[in-house]
């Protein structure tokens, strides 16, 4: 049976994929902004999960994808769901690795000083995720996927570049695995408000069955 498509910004992105388990395209949106009245997109996102997630989410039944998607509670829930996750950015308007490393460090590093978590450890695994960016260069269609593992404090970053192989990394730091997933599904706090909004529309839907 063929996967379907979805086009997220006319990128291709497969309804399923399967990982270690079959996950599903439940949510995708891309990240833009206004620069000098110029509207510009940056990349778009996927954000796959097991079908099983809308189980843990029962005591959000019968909300509006409008509350949904103002309500952080809710997407908290959804980070610590004990499912896999898997979120692909495909890459819209080029950019330098060492910039788009400058975007993760603040995320994270602003996420885990208001939450009191950035410590030395931290500090040193952020670098090291810095670091893996570096030296790459995302042209247009360039991929960059994270893979969530169920029950595990991990998370592993491929890229995906024309005519090269794939490059991996694995974080092993559990706070800075956990803000990089509030990074792309932290609700008000995510990077792009179009996958919330499709996420809570989703799962709107999902949950009034």
């Amino acid at each position: 049976m063929a996967t379907e498509e979805v086009l997220v910004d006319e990128i291709t992105y497969p309804s399923k994929i399967t990982t270690t388990k079959p996950l599903s395209l439940l949510g995708h949106g891309i990240t833009d902004m206004e620069i000098h009245f110029i509207h510009v997109k940056f990349y778009s996102i996927g954000i796959y999960l097991e079908p099983e997630v809308v189980g843990h989410l029962e005591q959000f039944k019968g909300i509006s994808a409008k509350e949904l998607e103002e309500n952080d509670e809710f997407f908290n829930a959804l980070i610590s769901a004990p499912v896999e996750k898997f979120i692909r950015l495909v890459v819209i308007k080029e950019i330098k690795g060492a910039q788009y490393g400058v975007q993760i460090e603040t995320a994270v590093r602003d996420r885990l000083a208001a939450e009191d978590k950035y410590e030395e450890e931290e500090e040193e695994a952020l670098e090291k995720v810095i670091e893996f960016f570096q030296s790459k260069y995302f042209k247009k269609h360039s991929v960059i996927t994270y893979h969530f593992p169920t029950n595990s404090a991990t998370a592993e970053i491929v890229v995906s570049l024309e005519g090269k192989e794939d490059s991996k990394y694995v974080i092993e730091n559990a706070n800075v695995v956990e803000a990089v997933k509030k990074w792309y599904l932290g609700g008000s706090s995510a990077v792009s408000s179009s996958t919330i909004r499709s996420l809570a529309s989703t799962f709107s839907q999902e949950l009034s069955k």
